[in-house]
């Protein structure tokens, strides 16, 4: 497949490639982290912006957000991509009361969704309902704010909802918090846990386990 062509600028082509996907996500595509998967769930999908490449790909695509527009617009999207997928498998719904069955996914996305939750028992709720559907041997991503890095600026670094030097608020988990829930899920770490600090006004980790099997 040629992506690049004369006279098209390389972020056009790139773009109509593989939508507004977040760049750790598209680090993921390309080291082969879903290569064995078939069924992905975006948990909090948005307009989308991450589900391109798999609707492309031909990977059965589910998506579920709060924003009813929001998945009026996947679904348009979906018709255009992959029109054999149902519009059925886009819903309106909360992440902590997902519509599936258990280890019905082969990979479940969460960029930018849990750093919403209102406190620490909601946060766990969304947590353990995604990993809940995910199969054994699946990826789970997540991109989250955290407090890593930003403790010098943060009244407490303990898990709880802040507002961070760039004026946004957001329910901050810390690094120990992330590493007991990897070991309280009985997951492994698919690759070390990596944090991008945003000139100290946030910070954003990402986090990718595998369900053992």
């Amino acid at each position: 497949m040629t992506i690049f062509s004369a006279g098209s600028p390389p972020s056009a082509a790139l773009r109509a490639a593989v939508g507004e996907i977040d760049i750790y996500l598209f680090d993921q595509l390309l080291k082969g982290a879903f290569d064995s998967a078939r069924s992905v769930l975006d948990a909090g999908c948005g307009s989308g912006r991450n589900l391109v490449p798999f609707l492309r790909g031909g990977y059965e695509v589910f998506g579920v957000d709060r924003d009813e527009r929001a998945i009026a617009r996947v679904r348009r999207m979906a018709a255009e991509l992959a029109p054999a997928l149902h519009a059925d498998n886009f819903q309106v719904g909360e992440v902590d009361a997902l519509p599936y069955g258990d280890e019905r996914m082969d990979a479940v996305i969460s960029s930018a969704v849990l750093h919403f939750a209102s406190d620490e028992r909601e946060f766990d709720a969304m947590l353990n309902e995604m990993w809940r559907v995910l199969r054994p041997g699946g990826l789970f991503f997540a991109r989250l704010a955290t407090s890593i890095g930003l403790e010098s600026r943060l009244p407490s670094s303990s898990p709880g909802r802040y507002r961070l030097p760039d004026g946004s608020e957001r329910f901050l988990m810390d690094e120990a918090g992330l590493l007991e829930r990897t070991e309280s899920l009985g997951a492994t770490l698919a690759e070390p846990i990596k944090t991008t600090n945003v000139q100290n006004l946030r910070a954003m980790t990402t986090w990718c386990l595998r369900k053992r099997t």
